[in-house]
C-alpha cells in the first residue's frame, strides 16, 4: 500500500548560532483520495443511513469546510472486514485501536523516510525522536514502533505526546526546539500521524456535531528534522525557530472536548471556539512579536503559518489583524488539500509557506519574520517566533 510522500527544501540564508532551525519537510498519506463533492453519499452509503435531513445538513457543511479533498485510511475493505464500525452503539474501540495503531505507525515511518532523504544525512545522525498523536493508544507507544521502523539507535532518546489534538504539531516543534538548543549538536526527528477512524461514527441527530468532523477532518503523517548550527553544503535550514510560548485559557476545558470510550473518540466542539480564539489571540502574539521588536503595523510584513482548524478560525484571523487576503493562503491551501489533518496539518501549511514567501520575495515583499500558531484542547495556545531561511 503506497503513501504519497513530498518535502520541500531551498537555498538559505544564514541561521543564528545556537538557535533551532528547520532543516528538513516531509510528509505521508494513506491511498484512499476523497473528493469532497462525493464524500457525502459514500458515506451515508457506507453507514447505511438514510436520514434526508442529517445529509442536507453535511451536504451544506461540505461546502462550507473550503475543503476540496482529503486523504483517509478508511476503506471499503476495512469496512467489510468491520462492518461493526458503522453501526451505532457497538464497543469498537478493541478493532479501531487495532486499525489505527497500524495506520498511523506506517504512515509515520513514510513521513520520516521522505524527510530524512530530503534532509541528505544518516539515519544515525538522529539523536531524539518526538513523537505525536491523537489517533492511538498502546503501550508501549507509537514512538518506539517508528524508531525500529526506522532502524533508529537503540540509544535514540524519545518523547511522546499523545492527545493534543490540533496544537500537537506546533507543540511537537516546540519540544523539539527545545531539546535541540540544550543538546548541542543534536538532531531531533518531529513525527506526527493522525487518523479518523478512531472517531468514524455513523450519522445521528443526537450527535450533529459529528458531522463537522466528516466534513472537515482527514488522515496522513508529517516529520520534520530539528537542529541548531546547520552543517554548510550538507544541510539547508527553512525556518529558524526563534522564540516558542504556550498558554492555556482558563475554564475553556469544555469547548474542545474529547472522550476515548468503547465506541471509539467522541469529539464535542463548542460553536464558541472561533470567538474564543479571535477575542485572545493578539494578545497572545503581541508577547512573540514583541521580542523581535515588532508591533501591530507589521501584521502585513510578516508571514504567518496558522494550523487551519477551520475557516471560520482563518476567517476571525484575518479580520482581528486586519490581514491582505494572501497573508493566510499557505494555511488556506493547506485545508483544502488535506483538510484539518490535526497535528500533521502545520507540516503542510510549512511547505506552503515556503512556496508563499518566495512569491512574495520575488515581489520584493518582505517575509522574515513570521509566527508558527496553533490552536487546540485546553484551549491551548501555542506559538514560535520563526525567521524564514529559505530563498
Amino acid at each position: 500500500m503506497g503513501y504519497e510522500q513530498i518535502v520541500q527544501g531551498g537555498l538559505t540564508t544564514k541561521a543564528n548560532p545556537s538557535k533551532a532551525t528547520i532543516l528538513a519537510l516531509g510528509k505521508a498519506f494513506p491511498p484512499q483520495l476523497v473528493m469532497q463533492e462525493f464524500l457525502v453519499d459514500g458515506y451515508f452509503k457506507n453507514t447505511n443511513c438514510d436520514d434526508l435531513e442529517l445529509k442536507q445538513k453535511l451536504t451544506r457543511l461540505c461546502k462550507s469546510t473550503t475543503v476540496k479533498t482529503r486523504y483517509v485510511v478508511m476503506s471499503d475493505e476495512i469496512l467489510k472486514k468491520y462492518p461493526e464500525l458503522a453501526i451505532e452503539g457497538l464497543p469498537t474501540v478493541k478493532q479501531r485501536l487495532s486499525i489505527c495503531n497500524d495506520a498511523v505507525t506506517r504512515m509515520a515511518i513514510d513521513a520520516s523516510r521522505a524527510c530524512i532523504k530530503k534532509w541528505g544525512r544518516p539515519v544515525s545522525d538522529i539523536t531524539h525522536l518526538v513523537y505525536v498523536s491523537s489517533s492511538e493508544a498502546r503501550l508501549p507507544g507509537g514512538d518506539l514502533y517508528l524508531a525500529g521502523g526506522l532502524g533508529l539507535s537503540p540509544e535514540t532518546q524519545r518523547v511522546m505526546l499523545y492527545f493534543a489534538g490540533c496544537s500537537g504539531g506546533v507543540a511537537g516543534i516546540r519540544v523539539a526546539k527545545d531539546i535541540a538548543e540544550n543538546n548541542p549538536g543534536s538532531r531531533v526527528l518531529l513525527a506526527t500521524s493522525e487518523t479518523t477512524i478512531i472517531g468514524f461514527k455513523p450519522p445521528s441527530a443526537d450527535r450533529p456535531y459529528d458531522l463537522v468532523g466528516v466534513a472537515l477532518f482527514g488522515d496522513g503523517a508529517g516529520a520534520m528534522i530539528v537542529g541548531t548550527d546547520p552543517i554548510p553544503v550538507t544541510e539547508s535550514p527553512l525556518f529558524e525557530l526563534h522564540t516558542a510560548i504556550q498558554n492555556f485559557l482558563p475554564n475553556t476545558e469544555k469547548t474542545i472536548d474529547g472522550r476515548l470510550t468503547e465506541e471509539g473518540i467522541s469529539f464535542k466542539l463548542s460553536r464558541e471556539l472561533p470567538q474564543i480564539i479571535e477575542d485572545n489571540i493578539e494578545g497572545f502574539c503581541h508577547k512573540l512579536i514583541g521580542i523581535a521588536g515588532l508591533t501591530d503595523k507589521d501584521y502585513n510584513k510578516m508571514f504567518w503559518a496558522v494550523h487551519p482548524g477551520g475557516p471560520a478560525i482563518l476567517n476571525r484571523m484575518e479580520k482581528r489583524f486586519d490581514l491582505l487576503p494572501d497573508k493566510l493562503n499557505a494555511s488556506r491551501r493547506a485545508l483544502m488539500d488535506y483538510g484539518n489533518a490535526s497535528s500533521n496539518t502545520i507540516v503542510y501549511v510549512l511547505e506552503y509557506m515556503i512556496e508563499e514567501c518566495r512569491k512574495m520575495k520575488e515581489g520584493s515583499e518582505n517575509c522574515d519574520w513570521g509566527l508558527i500558531l496553533a490552536f487546540g484542547p485546553g484551549i491551548t495556545f501555542e506559538g514560535i517566533l520563526a525567521r524564514n531561511l529559505a530563498m
